[in-house]
């Protein structure tokens, strides 16, 4: 498992994938949706399935000496792999604006999503929702990513819409606060979303890996 992941982070990822990384700094951005860089990251995820179907890359990988099953998986660590990089970028981002700039003016006067740990948790969130509907939808044929992302693109922009409306809700105001109020509940939430992220994450790998076995390549 480790060669394939090697595999899949080194041959199959495309470097636009890496590079789109540096959209976890649109974690700075005041009065703009910040939860789109997780979005944009996961565009280029895709742009990588993209590009190994062009080149063979399913056909190429179930010829090696591993299991259908093994290359479903391999599939997934990778796309975990990359997503808790973009993760831990976005978080970095969130401490800096939570410890050094919750004062800041431009952010005080932001009426959109504020950095927080809240945040974090749907950044988590929109990852789980890529792996299930993108991921899982590209293993019911192996071959397919423009319906799959379709499908994520809408179920990405629900949660976006979530987001950054739950502030403005009565009672849900702490949900956008700069600093480290609400703490407690916050990490609640977070906890909550990791626990949604992995759920998501092995059930459609098990899932995709019971499609992948039927597939006659």
């Amino acid at each position: 498992m480790k060669n394939l992941l090697i595999k899949e982070l080194r041959l199959s990822a495309i470097p636009l994938t890496y590079i789109f990384l540096t959209f976890a700094l649109m974690t700075f951005i005041p009065g703009y949706p910040i939860l789109c860089g997780a979005f944009f990251f996961c565009l280029g995820v895709f742009q990588s399935y993209q590009n190994s179907r062009e080149a063979n890359d399913i056909l190429y990988s179930v010829l090696l000496p591993v299991s259908k099953r093994d290359v479903v998986k391999g599939k997934y660590l990778a796309a975990v792999v990359l997503q808790m990089v973009a993760f831990l970028l976005c978080a970095a981002c969130t401490i800096v604006r939570m410890v050094l700039l919750s004062d800041a003016a431009v952010y005080k006067a932001n009426a959109l999503m504020a950095a927080n740990l809240v945040y974090l948790a749907f950044v988590l969130l929109i990852f789980a929702a890529f792996n299930f509907f993108f991921i899982g939808g590209f293993f019911k044929t192996s071959y397919g990513v423009g319906k799959p992302f379709i499908v994520f693109i809408v179920v990405n922009f629900v949660v976006i819409g979530i987001a950054e409306a739950l502030h403005h809700l009565p009672g849900l105001g702490w949900t956008n606060v700069l600093g480290f109020s609400n703490t407690g509940v916050q990490l609640m939430i977070l906890a909550a979303a990791v626990i949604i992220y992995a759920a998501a994450t092995i059930i459609s790998c098990q899932i995709s890996q019971n499609r992948f076995e039927k597939i006659d390549l």
